[in-house]
């Protein structure tokens, strides 16, 4: 325990140092620019790609027994490194809800001052549906809430390969149906319930909105949805223009949907790759967030328009200078930070204004209107 400690903070101070130094000297450490496709990449991420490239191990983008459990702890003790900058006045609370199959961990995140009802984000980590946990996305969480101003529920559900499809999407269902049913357990206000996520949490909170519109069941007033999968089993595009150098490779991204998804999409299930749903316009207003060097970029994208298209109000962001992940990147990057802030004051907007609009039937006024308010 001594030696992790020590570890963390030596870490934490290699961090301050590096990514506290004047701008040149960064520049010589990180390279010449990297341009593609008309964006230039943020320079504090291509110096922690840089850092990445020199401390990364052969077994990082390979899962198996082994690995896979070096990766996930790995990415807690990460999120510990990061974690300097999160605000930490935020109420925590952990909690045991109903999941698909028996029950499963969360964490409740209460900023300071919030009224005794609020609204609230259930929010799904990211990770590939193999990585990620409640520790992992544990600053992320408490930047949303605390800049958000609501309370927050993180849902740790199901792993692949441990447990494939649908197995985290039935957790993340079950949470969600949990909470719309004992919404004045948690503080919050039924009609005031976003889903949210990251990555592959991204995918399943805008799944969880899609299924329960199609059920008929409680479902949330507003998404927001960071890089998010939606189109497993495809290639080309940003899959193969940002496919290596950049965090997140092709290759791993492609043993991610394999572990997920050993048996690929069924052909009678869409769930496991939304953009490919027929029925889009059941769902509530979206803000869907990618980053211009992410190999899940144009899927994201295209979805973001799909979903136009359908008549759902969509508020879409593209940051041209970030990468995949880049939620989890803010104490290092302020394009990462303010990208991650914009989130969440979306989300309060869409919130706010989806009830003084009075729901669903004035959703296009409300996007036009957070459109406004996040600049």
């Amino acid at each position: 325990m001594v030696r992790e400690w020590a570890r963390l903070r030596a870490w934490r101070l290699a961090l301050r140092v590096v990514f506290g130094l004047p701008r040149p000297l960064k520049r010589l450490v990180a390279g010449p620019p990297v341009c593609i496709d008309d964006q230039q990449l943020d320079l504090d991420l291509q110096l922690l790609n840089r850092v990445g490239e020199l401390l990364s191990s052969e077994n990082e983008d390979h899962l198996g027994e082994a690995a896979l459990a070096e990766q996930r702890r790995q990415a807690d003790f990460a999120a510990e490194i990061v974690a300097v900058g999160a605000p930490d006045d935020i109420e925590t609370r952990d909690l045991v809800l109903p999941g698909g199959d028996g029950t499963i961990a969360a964490r409740l995140y209460v900023p300071p001052a919030v009224p005794a009802t609020s609204g609230m984000i259930v929010y799904y980590h990211g990770g590939g549906f193999v990585l990620g946990s409640l520790d992992s996305t544990d600053p992320l969480c408490r930047l949303l809430a605390a800049q958000s101003q609501l309370r927050l529920l993180s849902v740790d559900y199901r792993l692949a390969p441990e447990h494939p499809y649908p197995a985290a999407l039935d957790d993340a269902i079950a949470a969600f149906d949990h909470v719309a049913t004992h919404a004045a357990d948690f503080g919050a206000d039924p009609d005031l319930l976003a889903v949210g996520g990251d990555s592959a949490g991204a995918n399943l909170a805008l799944v969880v909105a899609h299924e329960q519109a199609r059920a008929g069941r409680p479902m949330p007033s507003f998404v927001v949805a960071l890089y998010p999968a939606t189109d497993a089993e495809r290639s080309g595009g940003s899959r193969e223009l940002f496919g290596s150098g950049f965090g997140l490779t092709a290759e791993y991204l492609m043993e991610l949907e394999r572990a997920y998804l050993p048996e690929g999409i069924p052909d009678d299930d869409a769930r496991g790759a939304i953009l490919r749903a027929d029925d889009l316009d059941v769902m509530p207003p979206v803000y869907l967030a990618t980053a211009g060097f992410d190999p899940l970029r144009d899927e994201g994208e295209e979805l973001a328009e799909r979903l136009r298209e359908a008549g759902v109000p969509t508020l879409a962001r593209r940051f041209s200078g970030l990468v995949h992940g880049y939620a989890s990147f803010t104490a290092v990057s302020a394009a990462a930070r303010d990208a991650t802030l914009d989130a969440a004051s979306a989300v309060r907007a869409g919130l706010s204004l989806a009830v003084r609009e009075g729901g669903r039937d004035g959703v296009p006024t409300v996007v036009q209107r957070i459109t406004r308010a996040v600049g």
